[in-house]
């Protein structure tokens, strides 16, 4: 019995005791669906679901907790696969099922496969996704790679729940740093050094060399004849170095825009246009100015300078639009530690739009991450590359890593403790124990075990319980972790399921004990239904491990 399964069958009873008359009528509005649930109690000695609805309702129907909880607990103790009821402290409900309604779990795992996990709570919602959005103008670095690993984990987790998501990397392709990156290019395809303020790595040399070898009379041009070649050129072959850096690191986008066009199309004139309209807009001191005041910003900010030029507030505003326009009801930014200063600025964008900055945007930003030993990269200059992070620590270590934090903490990655194959590393850990069950499951069939047989009640072992509860709460948690766009809770429960795991596997046998003279054992559905068991298990550390983008490997 699932959960959900178990919540619902709380509610049926919570409704037949009022149609019985046990509770009051006046209770019957307020009994809807969505607000019964149950939860893990903190000690298996209580049971293995508790709820707290007596304290909930109890208030309304105008009874004691404890005499609330007593009808629920008489109803819900003559149910089918609950073996007892217990009422603790004001009137908590203490749920334990019987052996044959909580392993039947095992089989809705198996049967549901991939597809264990995935829920429709968020069905129905559209939402666009904006992570990493670095400047094309060298390779990505470490300051983008948490971004990356959790923009991903997050957009994977709002698929699973349901929603439709277009993940999106807005390329930073206007303005003057452009010109800068070009003149660097173009310098060093002539020996020169770049120019003050310009990108000294020495991927900027690789670059002309790149460029050399597309346009090879490139060098007999005039810097002026030569830049936009360059530009062009360079630009394009940097923005695959970073669609190629991020495919190794299982990122991957639905969508790039591009700045440029933005301003190419005219779409920054109509968005001034638009919220001129719209009443949001003061020609003073000859610029034009979005009075973001009147929506919570600390200052009003300028679309257009006195000189005509519009500033990178103003693409921000056109590209807000411009996703709006698409029809996506929610959008999700996720910025730098150094962005704090865009939350209202944002916000009064979404507002002077006419969207409600409560429910149409959402912006994160995430903390800093620090790598112990890490050093600095000569050919991008003084940072440190996501594609050597990659290669030094694996893609697997790095996002699970990434991914079992909160955003908002800063984190510093233990290189020694990433690469060390020990318990105490946590994606070794999980990934160990899918590798495990997956041996066991080999070592079963070796035996002659299989899954021809299923008999739920007689998976009794406490191990087993315990195992079988966490299983069956993966799904919620998925949904929770969707809901709070809060990756860390699927990578924390799945090392919750991994210990529950290795101890039922250091207590269970899934193939048969040898006999006394040394043949092998007979046999018995319990060791088919272990399998089944075993198989569970690995589907869902499987499933998890998916959602934060690691493999999931059958041998380590």
């Amino acid at each position: 019995m699932k959960p959900e399964e178990l919540s619902a069958l709380i509610h049926a009873q919570l409704l037949a005791a009022v149609e019985a008359g046990e509770l009051p009528a006046a209770l019957r509005e307020e009994l809807t669906a969505d607000r019964v649930r149950v939860e893990r109690p903190r000690s298996r000695e209580h049971g293995d679901w508790a709820a707290n609805v007596a304290l909930q309702f109890a208030k309304k129907a105008g009874m004691n907790p404890r005499e609330f909880a007593s009808v629920l607990a008489a109803r819900m103790g003559a149910q089918e696969g609950v073996a007892q009821v217990d009422i603790a402290g004001p009137g908590f409900l203490n749920i334990t099922l019987d052996a044959a309604a909580a392993g039947e779990l095992a089989r809705t795992v198996v049967e549901a496969g991939e597809a264990y996990g995935r829920n429709d709570a968020l069905a129905g919602h559209r939402v666009n996704m904006e992570f990493v959005s670095a400047n094309p103008t060298g390779p990505l670095h470490i300051g983008h790679t948490r971004w990356a690993a959790l923009g991903d984990a997050i957009a994977r987790l709002l698929r699973a729940s349901g929603a439709q998501v277009t993940a999106e990397y807005y390329i930073n392709d206007a303005g003057n740093q452009m010109n800068v990156f070009a003149d660097s290019v173009l310098a060093r395809l002539h020996g020169r050094d770049v120019p003050a303020g310009g990108y000294p790595g020495a991927y900027v040399q690789e670059l002309a060399d790149a460029v050399a070898l597309e346009h090879p009379d490139v060098r007999e041009l005039t810097d002026e004849a030569a830049r936009p070649v360059v530009r062009g050129a360079a630009y394009r072959l940097q923005m695959q170095d970073i669609e190629d850096t991020l495919a190794a690191f299982d990122v991957h986008f639905d969508v790039f825009t591009s700045e440029q066009t933005l301003h190419d199309s005219g779409a920054i004139e109509q968005a001034v246009q638009r919220l001129r309209e719209q009443g949001h807009i003061e020609d003073r001191e000859g610029a034009v100015w979005l009075k973001t005041t009147d929506f919570g910003d600390d200052k009003d900010r300028v679309l257009i300078r006195a000189n005509g030029e519009p500033t990178y507030f103003a693409a921000d505003a056109a590209y807000y639009l411009h996703k709006r326009d698409r029809g996506f009801e929610e959008k999700v930014y996720l910025l730098g530690a150094d962005h704090h200063g865009y939350v209202n600025r944002l916000k009064a964008i979404a507002a002077a739009a006419g969207d409600d900055p409560a429910t149409n945007i959402e912006i994160l930003i995430g903390q800093l991450i620090s790598v112990n030993g890490a050093k600095l990269s000569k050919r991008a200059g003084n940072i440190i590359e996501l594609k050597d992070l990659v290669q030094w620590l694996g893609k697997d270590a790095l996002r699970y890593d990434l991914a079992r934090y909160p955003a908002d903490s800063p984190i510093t990655i233990d290189p020694e403790l990433l690469r060390s194959q020990s318990n105490d590393n946590p994606v070794y850990y999980v990934q160990y124990a899918h590798a495990r069950a997956c041996g066991a499951a080999r070592t079963a069939e070796a035996f002659g075990v299989d899954r021809s047989a299923f008999d739920a009640s007689l998976l009794t072992d406490p191990t087993e319980s315990e195992l079988l509860a966490q299983l069956a709460e993966f799904p919620s948690v998925v949904a929770s972790a969707a809901r709070l766009r809060e990756p860390h809770r699927v990578a924390r429960h799945l090392e919750v399921v991994a210990g529950a795991y290795h101890s039922w596997y250091a207590a269970c046998r899934i193939t048969p004990a040898p006999a006394e003279d040394g043949a092998p054992g007979e046999v018995g559905d319990l060791h088919r239904t272990r399998l089944w068991l075993n198989t569970a298990a690995a589907q869902v550390l499987r499933n998890g491990l998916d959602l934060l983008g690691v493999s999931a490997p059958e041998k380590m």
